[in-house]
């Protein structure tokens, strides 16, 4: 029976939160995991300092770790003369099962043809649950894989071209860098990191997929829905004139939330509740508004300087690590201010927005199918577009097949990167209180959050969450 068991010492008085406390206790040094279910065994895995002995220059990155390619493919991309590309997929969720609906629906020459997640039951749902596309799905009981080791089963299949991964965000750097690794096309999920750590991982994965002329594409699906591509380029023409300020808001009324089972380890019960401990899930501002940043920066050309930030929490349970809202100024180059706010918190109103102020006018681009549009300085609207978020969650992954049919490789590991750091920039301000800049957090944070010693059946004490003026920054 479930129970509201936490993992010991949650209180803020009595220990400083994981995420900006101690890097002593958390070196880049981890084994990762393939699902956000439940866990079952224990394994040791292959550990991210491979991926970050060469520093935080992608360039170094790539030149020493180029030769080390564990060949899957012999590490080349897809035979364009192929009728179509196997994919495989590590995770088998929501999410998962959301991204393989879309691939299927909108792709002709793909088959599935592996499903790999720690829950036994769940990749044989999956496939029960995608059969209807008849011929692009071709998956044999053997490449229904599961338990903690399972994700190598797909990085190991010859047979696999492309892998999806869906797994919770503090797993994503490392099996994004193997699979890179192994010579497979990639599509990852956001954030594509939550600690600068991982950050550094993906430069090296993005680089070594140039090298390799592998594709990788991110669920940044908005890059892709029409109205935001327009909305942005009417900015860039200058239709507003030049940018002056703008606001991002991504505000809801909550998160789901999983009570401890009964016999779960400390560490079973955050990856089943992985959502609420940010070491797993980045808290809200990484996990879920990644997609106001990643559109910000988008606007603005690259990431903030710096940020400055503040927020709290008053209707989390107990045991969670999340806060309810982070309010962040970020400070874009130019002297150009962007005020953002998140938020979950029952009973309050919904917001998905950002807004940009220019010159000769503003630009409002909304989250999901409410539309984008321009007005002048008097408030006359003078252009607007529909929204449809289905097409863009469905174009991502039609343009990441056809760039392995056309070996055309399309790589954007690092805006997303880039994104999901400048989300971590603004966490780690609004956690320790500080005004923090983009160099610190880049090139200079030595914040790795993923535990030491991982083991699925061990104690995994939760610092508890972040209080401003005891919570460090490193």
């Amino acid at each position: 029976m479930p129970n509201s068991q936490s993992p010991k010492n949650t209180s803020p008085t009595n220990k400083s939160s994981r995420p900006e406390s101690s890097s002593a206790a958390l070196p880049n040094d981890a084994p990762q995991h393939p699902s956000s279910d439940q866990p079952s065994q224990t394994t040791s895995q292959p550990t991210r300092r491979n991926f970050l002995k060469a520093g935080t220059a992608a360039s170094a990155v790539v030149a020493s770790g180029l030769g080390a390619t564990r060949a899957v493919r012999g590490a080349e991309p897809v035979d364009v003369s192929k009728d179509y590309v196997r994919i495989g997929l590590v995770g088998a969720g929501g999410r998962g099962g959301g991204a393989m609906n879309d691939t299927l629906t909108i792709n002709d020459k793909i088959r599935v043809v592996a499903i790999a997640d720690v829950d036994e039951k769940k990749p044989a749902n999956l496939r029960k649950g995608i059969a209807r596309y008849e011929e692009k799905v071709a998956i044999d009981d053997s490449k229904l894989h599961t338990g903690i080791d399972s994700y190598k089963r797909i990085l190991d299949d010859s047979e696999i071209d492309l892998v999806l991964f869906a797994t919770p965000p503090g797993f994503r750097p490392q099996y994004v860098a193997e699979a890179v690794d192994a010579g497979k096309h990639v599509f990852a999920e956001k954030p594509t990191c939550v600690d600068p750590a991982g950050y550094k991982t993906c430069l090296w994965a993005h680089a070594k997929a140039e090298a390799n002329k592998t594709s990788i594409v991110t669920g940044t699906q908005y890059r892709r829905q029409a109205n935001y591509v327009e909305a942005i380029k009417r900015i860039h023409d200058g239709e507003i004139g030049d940018i002056v300020s703008s606001q991002m808001r991504y505000c809801s009324t909550g998160i789901w939330y999983k009570n401890r089972i009964e016999g779960m380890s400390d560490t079973q019960y955050q990856l089943y509740n992985w959502m609420h401990f940010v070491w797993l899930s980045g808290d809200q501002i990484a996990e879920q508004a990644v997609h106001n940043i990643d559109t910000m920066n988008w606007v603005m050309g690259g990431p903030p300087v710096s940020a400055y930030g503040s927020g709290g929490r008053f209707t989390r349970p107990d045991d969670s690590e999340m806060w309810d809202n982070v309010e962040v100024d970020f400070m874009y180059s130019g002297n150009r201010p962007c005020s953002f706010m998140c938020r979950q918190i029952p009973n309050t109103k919904g917001e998905t927005s950002n807004v940009i102020y220019g010159t000769k006018g503003t630009c409002t681009i909304h989250g999901g199918n409410k539309g984008a549009s321009i007005s002048d300085r008097e408030g006359n609207e003078t252009w607007s577009m529909k929204g449809d978020i289905g097409a863009a969650y469905k174009q991502e992954h039609k343009d990441l097949v056809d760039s392995i049919l056309n070996n055309e490789p399309i790589v954007e590991l690092k805006q997303t990167a880039d994104s999901s750091l400048t989300a971590i920039l603004g966490r780690m301000a609004a956690y320790t209180g500080q005004n923090v800049d983009w160099e610190f957090v880049s090139e200079k944070s030595e914040l790795s959050l993923f535990p030491e010693d991982f083991d699925m059946d061990a104690e995994l004490e939760s610092p508890g969450y972040a209080v401003p003026g005891k919570t460090k920054l490193i």
